[in-house]
């Protein structure tokens, strides 16, 4: 199958290195000093798991990319916007794509809920097959993905249409990841794990952006268990309030953070960290906002909203 990653940094880089290594052909769309590593070293990958490198087609400009069955988004939210014209054109590069349809298909793979109708409105909802992931991967250096632990799990799904049942082809594009080494799970709606995600997602790196600390000293204190419990239990009222069918539950969110080392730090504390954006809006912002829309109260989220909102666009370059 041909791959096209939007966004080849740690998410998809290493997802990417994945399939090339299962045989798929893969073109990489970067930039700048990565771009050059990738084309003049390769691609490596280091994991617990086994490092390896590879060797890799990587371009700046889409245009040369050509035709293929599947774009693979990994940019951070708040970058949507800007490659949905490089979307327009790879989908309307493709022919005869492997999965059907029309034109080839966009797996967004970003945290929050907004990204599936951002492109689906740039390239149609049929363009459009929903995603969310599990892993702890950067850049360590240009040409080089290091993945932190093990967990590299993938949750694909449809975002529009028939979603009542599982779509075949969200099940072929599972078995394609899943043979690449991939923990991949496909679903019929993927609205529901989207905001199952993003209840825990908002709440950690919520506290711990705010709090400029790890997950340990967090659960030391006394109130911080319940304050997370209620952060989890908004994004999921708000998710109920928008029909949204979800399966876990508050106590299910709170074990999940119980289960994780004390130096965790989520990604947006290791951004703000580098003075790099934040995706507020798109994490704390979307609750508050939908939740205010619809007359559910979110005061913890609102709460972090405002307290982190001042740091969304960085300081690096300030």
């Amino acid at each position: 199958m041909r791959f096209a990653i939007v966004g080849s940094g740690g998410v998809g880089g290493y997802y990417g290195a994945r399939l090339v290594r299962a045989g798929h052909d893969v073109r990489f769309l970067a930039r700048g000093a990565h771009l050059r590593a990738m084309r003049d070293k390769g691609l490596t990958v280091l994991s617990s798991e086994g490092d390896f490198t590879l060797a890799v087609r990587a371009e700046e400009d889409a245009a040369l990319i050509g035709p293929v069955d599947v774009v693979l988004l990994a940019v951070k939210n708040y970058d949507v916007a800007s490659v949905l014209p490089v979307l327009r054109t790879l989908t309307a590069a493709s022919d005869t794509p492997a999965l059907g349809g029309a034109t080839a298909v966009v797996v967004t793979l970003q945290n929050g809920v907004d990204s599936p109708s951002e492109v689906a409105a740039a390239v149609g909802e049929a363009a459009v097959i929903g995603g969310t992931t599990y892993i702890s991967t950067a850049i360590s250096e240009p040409g080089v993905i290091r993945q932190a632990g093990t967990l590299n799990r993938v949750v694909l799904g449809e975002a529009f249409g028939d979603t009542s049942r599982v779509s075949k082809r969200v099940q072929t594009l599972r078995d394609v990841f899943a043979n690449a080494g991939v923990t991949t799970d496909a679903v019929a709606d993927i609205r529901g794990p989207l905001w199952e995600k993003l209840a825990f997602l908002a709440s950690m790196a919520g506290f711990c952006t705010a709090a400029r600390t790890s997950v340990g000293p967090l659960r030391e204190g006394p109130f911080f268990r319940d304050m997370f419990r209620e952060a989890a239990s908004e994004v999921l009222r708000v998710a109920a309030a928008e029909g949204v069918v979800t399966s876990t539950r508050p106590d299910d969110v709170v074990r999940f953070m119980e289960g994780l080392g004390p130096q965790m730090r989520p990604s947006m504390m290791v951004d703000f960290e580098a003075g790099k954006p934040l995706e507020v809006e798109y994490l704390q912002g979307t609750v508050a906002r939908r939740g205010h829309a619809l007359g559910i109260p979110t005061p913890v989220m609102s709460t972090l909203y405002s307290v982190l909102l001042p740091h969304a666009k960085g300081t690096r370059g300030g």
